[in-house]
């Protein structure tokens, strides 16, 4: 693995990055026809690399004109790897870790040791605030992008972790009718229709409808369940300057859920000894422990051009889930017997809404020697749920001889604890570009937010702001640097805490990137950062509280390259080294400490072989490394690293004259046994050894 981190770095140059300023791509005479003009090329290329950015206000940008560290995941790359899950796409890139859960159910996700806030943080085409409790299906995304560091100028209050967008398919050009069946070695199967059309005497009409249903299994014991997806993406070309989009998806899933084990009460000496790594089909819990969930998103768009430079955009969405849940963790055990207590923890019929609204006007004002593309928009959003409770029940059982758990009964009502975050605000943005070589942009965000619960109300209200320079010294190269502040949510409690559903009062974040990214030979995009982020810290308190505990920084630089190296050979590779460091000096347990959960080093690198003796096959093979991490923040214990290595082949051909794939991936060939999770006091088991065949074919 070292041998893999120093090959990273000596293929990338030292670089920098910028926050997510800019809202619009430059603006020019040709706004309103580009405003105008419905897409109906296919936004998959067939590449590693993408060659535009849909995130935020970044949309259809080139990746050298977007001013922060970002990474694109393209269908291709999905395609190449079978993956379906969050996790699965973003460990190709730099900082991923899973955080408290192991993935049985839904991956819960940190970048650079800060969580992806599940309610904010992740995006539809780059605006509905979807509520990740669920598995979010890939097989109707186009592609999975992230946008590194701080995002508050264009998404309000989130957390510096990054926003993670997932872009839907949409209708193209060519007609698309495709059928695949998807299976592995535990009995998991889904088939999964791709419908695609345009329609109209000027194909101004496009639909593309995504329909999935199968059995849900990952190897481990005691696991049983189901998933189904439906999704539809409309378009309108109703004038030349008028346009509408419609996407609308629900999905479902219900499976048991893999019982956490809570990390062992300190020693004498003030460390924590931790069990050791139970066989990865283990499961300390009963195969009635049902997470049942379902999700609803809806999103719809308006643009209209208002001359030649000038655009409205116009977007409404909404985004319900709802779960009951029986999830458990193994607790006070004794590490030489195993012996120990499986709690229970009762949700049933929690519900989580998001309503999301924005509007903004964008345009272009040329000028001698420097032009303006400027941006001003309005953004509300309204957060409410209900994490009902229903108490606990707690069973005996043992970690080193799993014995069966029986069905247990709610111990009491659900109880009622509804939560209310209105979070809005105006944004205005000035990208001022003097010739061709050299951008300023300057950007404000002045925020209104206000939280809710039974028992308590925050309210905030602050103005923000954001610049960064970009310098183009040659084409095909971007060297950046940036300053941003952004409010956040400082978190809500967890289940197993004392205050569970407690949300924090907001707090103030910082952050400065420098950074360079660079095409090389139009085939591979380079990318390098240094970023420094300073935001709140948490921790638990001696009353097993969930509480603010003062700063913690974050800095480091982080490495990326994707693309076609040759006509043959494509790849994906990224790699952080990370200096995390909490600053409370009010709190001596944890000054100087490293945050849970925080990893020093990852890196992942994934290729692909196209054979050109063999027409229609290709290889591949990924390798994908974790360093240590803590359990918490005290730094008692560390969970080891681990590396994992996937192994792939598909091969394309025609069947009956339809062109047929055929593709079977291998994930964690050696069936390394390791600690996938940690944060919060929990720990994961990694998955088991997997074998996926797929088989599709494009009538």
């Amino acid at each position: 693995m070292k041998f893999c981190l120093s090959a990273l770095a000596g293929a990338l140059s030292l670089a920098f990055s910028v926050p997510s300023v800019n809202a619009q791509t430059p603006r020019n005479t040709q706004a309103a026809e580009e405003l105008a003009t419905v897409t109906v090329a296919s936004e998959y290329s067939g590449s590693f690399k993408a060659d535009t950015v849909q995130i935020g206000t970044f949309r259809e940008a080139s990746p050298l004109d977007v001013p922060q560290t970002s990474n694109v995941v393209t269908r291709e790359v999905l395609d190449a790897q079978a993956a379906s899950t969050l996790f699965g796409a973003l460990r190709n890139t730099a900082g991923v870790t899973r955080s408290q859960l192991n993935g049985s159910t839904y991956d819960n996700i940190a970048i650079r040791g800060i969580l992806v806030e599940n309610r904010g943080n992740y995006r539809l085409n780059g605006s509905l605030p979807i509520i990740n409790l669920i598995d979010v299906p890939l097989e109707n995304k186009e592609r999975v992008e992230v946008l590194k560091g701080a995002s508050s100028l264009y998404y309000g209050f989130v957390p510096p972790s990054g926003i993670v967008n997932l872009v839907a398919k949409r209708a193209g050009k060519d007609p698309v009718s495709d059928l695949t069946v998807s299976a592995n070695q535990y009995g998991s199967a889904n088939v999964h229709a791709d419908v695609a059309r345009r329609f109209g005497s000027a194909q101004q009409f496009g639909a593309r409808v995504n329909m999935l249903a199968g059995r849900e299994d990952i190897g481990v014991d005691n696991y049983s369940g189901d998933r189904s997806l439906g999704a539809v993406a409309f378009d309108w070309q109703a004038t030349d300057a008028l346009s509408f989009k419609l996407d609308v998806e629900h999905y479902r899933k219900d499976v048991s859920e893999q019982a956490a084990i809570k990390v062992m009460a300190p020693n004498a000496d003030g460390t924590i000894t931790l069990p050791s790594i139970p066989d990865a089909r283990t499961n300390l819990a009963g195969e009635w422990q049902k997470y049942d969930a379902e999700a609803t998103n809806v999103l719809f768009r308006t643009d209209y051009a208002l001359g030649d430079n000038w655009g409205l955009l116009l977007e409404a969405g909404h985004a319900k889930t709802t779960r009951d849940r029986h999830y458990s963790q193994f607790e006070n055990y004794n590490l030489a017997t195993g012996a120990g207590t499986l709690r229970i923890f009762f949700n049933p019929n929690q519900e989580f809404e998001n309503s999301n609204y924005r509007t903004e006007i964008f345009g272009h004002v040329p000028g001698d020697w420097v032009s303006h593309d400027v941006s001003f928009g309005y953004t509300a959003n309204q957060r409410d749920q209900n994490p009902r409770a229903a108490g606990t029940a707690t069973v005996a059982q043992n970690l080193y001889d799993p014995v069966d758990v029986p069905e247990q009964s709610a111990p009491s009502a659900p109880n009622h604890n509804p939560s209310t975050i209105e979070d809005s605000g105006w944004y205005v943005f000035d990208r001022m570009s003097f010739g061709e070589k050299w951008q300023l942009m300057l950007g404000a965000r002045g925020s209104r937010y206000e939280s809710e619960t039974t028992s308590m109300r925050y309210k905030a209200n602050d103005i923000n702001p954001a610049v960064s320079l970009v310098y183009k010294p040659v084409a095909g190269v971007s060297v950046y640097g940036s300053y941003l502040e952004g409010l956040e949510e400082s978190g809500q409690a967890p289940a197993n805490r004392a205050n569970a559903g407690e949300l924090l009062p907001p707090a103030l974040s910082k952050q400065k990137e420098i950074g360079v990214k660079a095409e090389v030979a139009k085939g591979v995009l380079l990318q390098a950062a240094y970023f420094d982020i300073e935001r709140p810290s948490t921790t638990v308190d001696a009353s097993n509280r969930f509480v603010l505990n003062g700063l913690a920084q974050y800095k480091g630089l982080e490495l990326a390259a994707s693309g076609e190296v040759t006509r043959n050979l494509a790849l994906i590779a990224s790699a952080l080294f990370l200096d995390a460091k909490q600053l409370n000096a009010a709190n001596p347990a944890t000054l100087g400490k490293v945050p849970d959960n925080t990893p020093e080093r990852t890196a992942s690198l994934f290729a692909e072989y196209r054979l050109p003796n063999v027409p229609g096959l290709a290889l591949s093979g990924g390798l994908y490394y974790v360093d240590k991490r803590p359990v918490d923040n005290e730094n008692r214990a560390f969970v080891d690293g681990y590396t994992t290595l996937s192994l792939g082949a598909r091969h394309t051909t025609k069947l009956g004259g339809k062109r047929t794939t055929f593709q079977a991936v291998l994930d964690n060939v050696t069936n390394e046994n390791y600690w996938g999770t940690a944060g919060n006091g929990l720990l994961g088991v990694g998955m088991p050894r997997t074998l996926k065949l797929t088989a599709k074919v494009e009538f």
